[in-house]
């Protein structure tokens, strides 16, 4: 008996322990296989490519002859995959698959240190070529915006997309210096991974177009990672972009791998509207949830600059951590810094008479110019970046704010308060600090902060305001 699968580019005949796979002859923008010699060379591309990760599950190219002996069309032969022991089939069923996922991490990074790179595949990781892969889906999909494709979500994307991409080009250039970008598999599902007792099969990889294999490493694993988040598998999607982390040594920042999620949710969802233009009116369903998924990832992996003021013992400093530990955000310390400069330790005294010392407006303007270019660095590579400093004057906090539209990144502002008892008794306890603050420098510089009707006002345990206030909806 025959059996046999369809997808928008290839039909599969499954037969006893073999599966043969041919090529559609079909031109969908992105692959054109029209013509036969262009298939044939396609299922020798796809063999080589994909024996680099399953040797032993790709047997070659079957040539189909036609009543005058001639080549009429060409078949991938591959070892038959217990189908039960898909990824994707587990992961539906509550199988236990952490494991599994632990192995493919392993696999993969392993995978991505011996494969090929140099400077034409690096060409593909830069800032520019990534803008330029997401605006070809976005052009693909234009003729769909309003129909299956929502059109308020597909802007939302791409302005989204264009405004991260803007701000991030010292992140994607370190990428490419580090030689993160790789020929990779670049279509990693888990309908097409294994979990077999002696290892993992990931089949199937991007055999088309050479430069779309081109690829971050980060981009390789966060396509699977999508794929498993789409299953229902959220944790075990995030745990496994953590054991690679791991295996491969990779300490991407948080929003890259949003991005790169997004990025391959977004494909997918152009996969899907390409099966409903085929016919397939259960594919708008799956447009939806990678249009949702790409969405929920743009949006937590937004690059932002937060500004956490007030005067001594507001609670700024406690906040700022708290947000950073929910975010993965870097926090950094007026304190700490002009500590730093003065050449002191951050727990050294210092203390002095208001605007007096290493607490001048001359001292304090350097402090504070140091604090904005230690943020451009990071937030150019991708890091939201807390900045805890008193912001009592409007000309700091309009350097910060063209710093946040300088690097493209979302700006939150927040002013913490406490009433005049709770500081001085605050101050009156506190050990550790970096500041030198007492409770006559507290009252000065309360009195000459000038107003700061942008912020939005912190007073008490507001821990959970105001990460809502920043990441609305996590």
């Amino acid at each position: 008996m025959v059996n046999s699968l369809e997808t928008h580019a290839a039909i599969l005949f499954f037969i006893e322990d073999r599966v043969y796979k041919m090529k559609k002859p079909v031109d969908l923008g992105f692959l054109d296989f029209r013509e036969r010699t262009d298939r044939e060379a396609v299922c020798h591309r796809e063999v080589e490519l994909n024996r680099r990760l399953a040797g032993d599950v790709y047997l070659g190219v079957a040539d189909v002859h036609g009543p005058d002996g001639r080549p009429c069309e060409h078949l991938v032969v591959m070892r038959r995959m217990p189908d039960d022991r898909r990824l994707s089939t587990l992961i539906r069923s509550g199988a236990p698959v952490d494991e599994h996922l632990r192995r493919l991490a392993r696999l993969l990074a392993g995978f991505h240190a011996t494969a090929a790179h140099g400077p034409a595949i690096s060409a593909e990781g830069t800032r520019d070529a990534l803008l330029g892969r997401w605006d070809a889906t976005f052009a693909q999909l234009r003729p769909f915006r309003g129909g299956v494709l929502d059109d308020a979500d597909a802007g939302e994307i791409e302005e989204r997309t264009h405004r991260f991409l803007a701000g991030r080009e010292p992140l994607l250039t370190s990428r490419v210096k580090e030689e993160r970008i790789v020929d990779g598999h670049a279509d990693l599902i888990a309908d097409d991974i294994f979990c077999l007792d002696d290892g993992p099969r990931p089949l199937d990889c991007l055999e088309f177009d050479d430069r779309l294999r081109y690829v971050d490493v980060l981009d390789d694993a966060a396509f699977l990672a999508m794929d498993v988040e789409h299953l229902g598998a959220g944790p075990q999607a995030s745990a496994f972009l953590d054991q690679y982390a791991e295996f491969s040594g990779d300490t991407a920042p948080q929003p890259l791998r949003h991005h790169y999620i997004a990025y391959r949710a977004f494909v997918r969802a152009k996969v899907a509207c390409l099966r409903h233009r085929q016919g397939d009116s259960s594919a708008a369903t799956d447009v939806r949830a990678y249009t949702g998924l790409t969405l929920r990832h743009l949006r937590a992996g937004t690059v932002r600059l937060i500004l956490v003021g007030g005067g001594p013992a507001t609670g700024k400093t406690t906040l700022a951590g708290g947000i950073a530990d929910r975010l993965g955000a870097v926090v950094l310390s007026s304190d700490r810094i002009r500590k730093e400069m003065a050449g002191l330790a951050p727990g050294m005294s210092a203390a002095a008479g208001y605007q007096h010392g290493i607490y001048t407006r001359e001292w304090t303007d350097r402090a504070y110019r140091e604090l904005l270019l230690r943020a451009e660095y990071l937030l150019g590579r991708g890091e939201t970046v807390i900045l805890d400093a008193s912001w009592n004057t409007e000309r700091h906090r309009t350097a910060a704010r063209d710093l946040a539209a300088k690097t493209h990144s979302s700006l939150h502002e927040l002013l913490c308060t406490a009433d005049r008892q709770t500081v001085l008794e605050r101050l009156a306890h506190r050990t550790g600090s970096m500041s030198d603050a007492d409770a006559g420098i507290a009252e000065m510089m309360a009195a000459a902060a000038e107003p700061w009707p942008e912020a939005a006002e912190m007073t008490g345990a507001c821990l959970e305001r105001a990460v809502a206030l920043v990441e609305p909806g996590r």
